[in-house]
């Protein structure tokens, strides 16, 4: 033999020693050996100049850091491996051009072989004969680069048949594919971890893109597709690709939404699939109980359809109750109704992105709905105590003041003992939680202490201010959790574990948290604590300024209404309307001096709520008609003094309405607005005023502006923090700042109820909002640094 290891066997060597290299790889070597940065539209990596593992099978994606699924999706699941594929899928691929290579080269120089080469020979064949040369390295399934029409990049990454994903990948495998665009994605990792657990699984096998035109909030969230291209294991083989599109062909699929409810168009609506809408601004706490039609709607799916036809709920709906030792208890919902004691509970419900969207325009950029202030609404809601059904479930606990109590020395005597035996396997409820499970695949939970608490009103409802439950707020059962964010109180209800951790969905490990300022687009979700009780808040949904106030017509004109959702997020807003007085009388071709104008106070009246979790009731709400520098209290309405609206439950779980009168000052001098500027001979009656240049013109509009804020303190001295910076985080939770709407005046002919023609009027309008809802508001630091100026003058 010329040589005792041709180099074309020491390449087989590499390659089939690689097979038992673990993964990831990790180069051990003393020296650096030299690197090739691969970049492409999936993922980029590095190749090293070290042998690689091959294998035909795709590469494994990420293990995801989500808490554990169903037990039955955990049996199903295979662990999970780091994500090395990619680069080992690159290096294999160099390995066996570099071993064919040398193959090929070898053979043709060694003239004295004559024997052709078996493609199938093994481990023990090589072992009797040292010199014996290898086979060439196998072909993977697929060649990335089949034909040559097919030159995405990058070449190394397998090319897939729609057929195999089909057959081998569907929601009924272990491993579950998904397509979109061209591209193929291994989600068997993020099952557990997407927010619509396992709905992602009907589109497993397929194309994912027919029901992101179902679930229209995942194309309008762009954080949706960075998260799916950490999943990409490969292109679709473009055989199965349309020539013009470039994509797989669509098959229509089912659309589970076509039998959810029809809404109140009233409803101001943010995704209609699934449904998410909220209460508009001039009808938030326009009545101290939310009427049920703009009650506002907060939807992760579609409506579950149950048959309501005669007693079917009744009979057929049954709520499953498993307790710490596994044993589970079944309840129909006559059963509920028939057996247990009934209560009646009066309670704010709010989503924890209530006012997201201010948070957003004053703080930055935040993932979720962009709620305005109408995310909270208000109810009686009617059903049995949670307490009673655990307890006749068979739930035993340890006493409370078994915590507290101070362990008793022992003593000789066994009649001194006050313990009995087997009382140290009662857990605590301290240690516990009630998982809620929701009939599409919803779930949460709260502390078993706050289902246990006599004053904590937990319910199992089943109706809604006097009536049944309607569709979208959970019919048949739901659970009501008074003081806590309404993420908790879980709708269409049909199984409750009591368990020594929480829930284990998306929507309690890894959503429904707030976070640090600082903490990124990358939080620790373990880290931080579920969201429970819900801090204090208030927000301002009314304001008429001028003769709107004085005749009491509770709304101006508001060409904006089917669009607001905030009054501090709408420009030019009509607020309301207020007479000027002149002083001297002009001709029709002549304009008064600024003198000649004496605007009178101008009254204002402002109305809201307030809201504090935990059963704490409102204190005190503090409002500003100067932004700040002047403060005065509100009017809190005693709603439930009222005969007709009268409240139940042990603590205060209502929102707070309020309401505020008083004037404005005058403003200064008052510009014409663009329209009457541009108008005809009632317009040249107006008030002008000589300036330099628009700039001084704006800056002299900007100084008669004024921002209205309101602030509210609860029973504890909570109160809400000034601005939203030190608060803010990335998921949009729990903003609570103070609440600001800022109006401007404008010059107008006359007031537009008509009274008082001839007379020239001031408009006031909401003012403009620095951004387009995501970027940085800098109005307020602008101001705050003037003020701050000022002051040290």
């Amino acid at each position: 033999m010329a040589s005792a290891r041709p180099a074309a066997r020491l390449a087989g060597d590499l390659l089939r020693l690689a097979h038992r290299r673990p993964t990831p790889l990790v180069d051990t070597s003393p020296q650096q050996l030299p690197t090739t940065t691969v970049s492409n539209s999936c993922r980029s990596f590095t190749i090293r100049t070290f042998f690689a593992p091959t294998t035909p099978n795709p590469p494994k994606p990420p293990k995801h850091d989500a808490p554990r699924g169903s037990p039955d999706r955990q049996a199903r699941t295979p662990p999970r491996q780091a994500r090395a594929a990619p680069t080992g899928l690159a290096v294999g691929a160099g390995v066996a051009v570099l071993a064919s290579y040398l193959y090929n080269r070898d053979r043709e120089r060694d003239s004295k072989s004559k024997t052709k080469v078996k493609l199938n020979s093994n481990r023990t064949d090589r072992d009797k004969d040292p010199d014996k040369e290898p086979p060439p390295p196998p072909s993977p399934k697929l060649q990335p680069n089949e034909t040559t029409s097919d030159l995405r990049a990058p070449l190394s990454l397998p090319r897939y048949r729609l057929s195999e994903i089909r057959s081998q990948h569907s929601s009924t495998s272990n491993t579950p594919w998904v397509t979109y665009a061209d591209k193929v994605y291994d989600i068997t990792s993020w099952v557990d971890a997407h927010p619509g657990g396992d709905v992602i699984l009907r589109a497993a096998g397929g194309p994912i893109e027919p029901y992101w035109d179902i679930f229209t909030i995942h194309k309008t969230s762009p954080y949706v597709r960075d998260i799916l291209e950490q999943y990409c294991i490969g292109y679709i083989h473009v055989d199965d690709l349309d020539p013009v599109t470039k994509r797989p062909k669509m098959d229509k699929v089912e659309d589970p939404f076509e039998k959810d409810p029809k809404r109140d168009e009233r409803l101001v609506t943010h995704t209609a699939k699934p449904r998410n809408a909220e209460t508009p601004s001039d009808l938030v706490g326009a009545d101290f109980k939310t009427d049920e039609g703009v009650f506002y709607v907060r939807h992760h799916m579609w409506v579950p359809v149950v048959d309501d036809a005669d007693d079917a709920p009744e009979q057929k709906h049954v709520l499953s109750v498993e307790l710490p030792d596994g044993e589970t208890r079944g309840y129909t919902l006559k059963e509920l109704k028939e057996r247990f004691r009934r209560h009646k509970v009066t309670a704010t419900l709010q989503c924890s992105g209530n006012r997201r969207n201010d948070m957003t325009r004053h703080a930055g950029k935040t993932n979720g709905l962009q709620w305005g202030v109408g995310a909270i609404s208000n109810a009686d809601w009617e059903g049995v105590l949670l307490r009673d059904v655990l307890k006749d479930a068979g739930l035993k606990v340890a006493d409370p003041s078994t915590a507290t109590a101070v362990p008793v020395q022992p003593s000789a005597t066994p009649s001194s003992s006050t313990s009995d035996d087997g009382d140290d396997d009662i857990p605590s409820q301290k240690d516990l939680h009630v998982q809620f499970s929701a009939l599409e695949a919803y779930g949460a939970s709260i502390p078993l202490s706050k289902a246990l608490d006599p004053t904590g009103d937990v319910l199992l409802a089943f109706g809604m201010n006097g009536r049944a439950l309607p569709r979208d707020h959970g019919f048949p059962l739901r659970a009501i959790v008074p003081g806590h964010v309404a993420a908790r109180s879980v709708k269409w209800l049909n199984k409750i574990v009591v368990s020594d951790e929480e829930s284990p969905s998306q929507w309690q490990r890894r959503d429904y948290k707030s976070f640090g300022p600082n903490e990124g687009a990358n939080p620790d979700w373990e880290r931080a604590k579920s969201i429970q009780e819900m801090p204090v808040t208030s927000a301002i949904t009314g304001v008429w300024v001028g003769s709107d106030c004085l005749k009491g017509k509770g709304k101006g004109e508001n060409k904006h209404k089917e669009t607001t959702v905030d009054l501090a997020g709408v420009d030019g807003l009509n607020v309301g309307c207020s007479k000027t007085v002149t002083t001297t009388a002009s001709t029709p071709s002549s304009s008064p001096s600024p003198s000649e104008i004496k605007p009178t106070k101008i009254p204002i009246t402002m109305q809201g709520y307030a809201y504090s979790g935990g059963g704490r009731a409102i204190a005190r709400v503090d409002v500003s008609l100067d932004n700040g520098r002047t403060w005065d209290q509100a009017e809190l309405i005693d709603d439930c003094s009222n005969p007709a609206t009268p409240c139940y439950g042990n603590k205060t779980w209502t929102w707070k309405r309020w309401k505020y009168s008083s004037h404005l000052p005058p403003p200064e001098s008052v510009l014409p607005s663009s329209a009457s500027s541009s108008s005809t001979s009632s317009s040249s009656s107006l008030p002008t005023y000589p300036s330099s240049g628009g700039e001084n013109s704006e800056q002299k509009k900007d100084e008669n502006c004024t921002t209205l804020i309101v602030k509210a303190i609860d029973e504890a001295y909570n109160t809400q923090p000034e601005s939203h910076a030190g608060i803010y985080n990335v998921r949009g939770n729990l903003a609570t700042a103070w609440h600001r709407v800022r109006i401007c005046p404008e010059c107008v002919a006359a007031c537009p109820d008509g009274e008082g023609k001839g007379e020239k009027g001031v408009k006031w309008v909401t003012g403009k909002v620095i951004g387009c809802g995501f970027e940085k508001e800098v109005e307020e630091a602008r101001e705050r640094k003037e003020g701050k100026g000022k002051g040290e003058k």
